[in-house]
């Protein structure tokens, strides 16, 4: 009979991962990236030790969208005084703010529990295609 190994934290083995969003839409995008960073693709996933990996996203601003969601979807922000609501639409946030809509994408995908708070430092977002790797270890 097998026995179900189950991964304690100082036994993880982090790598790193790139993903090119140059192409790709942003749902499938935050999918791949929120299943690399929870660590469901180790075969010694367990859910209450963080197992995930990290995960760098590299051209943030030339992930797209389907259909004609650039203009109907809506992203709201509140600054918490009144009247302090603020909205834009998909096609502002690809445009301003390539790296915040799609960092806003991979989080959603991510669970609402303490883990979120360790799986948001584990990946970055760049709208450029060079990345400078050599600096990768001060980012541990």
């Amino acid at each position: 009979m097998r026995q179900t190994t189950m991964a304690k934290p100082a036994e993880v083995e982090r790598t790193w991962y790139v993903i090119d969003g140059e192409g790709q839409t942003l749902g499938r995008l935050a999918t791949t990236a929120a299943h690399v960073l929870r660590g469901k693709h180790k075969p010694t996933y367990t859910p209450n030790v963080d197992c995930g990996d990290y995960v760098i996203i590299i051209n943030a601003d030339k992930v797209n969208m389907t259909g004609n969601k650039l203009e109907t979807e809506k992203y709201y922000n509140h600054s918490g005084y009144y009247g302090g609501l603020r909205v834009r639409t998909a096609k502002e946030m690809k445009e301003k703010y390539p790296v915040e809509w799609v960092r806003r994408a991979v989080q959603g995908m991510l669970p609402t529990t303490v883990w979120e708070m360790f799986s948001a430092s584990t990946f970055w977002f760049t709208p450029e295609t060079n990345i400078r790797m050599q600096h990768r270890n001060l980012w541990n």
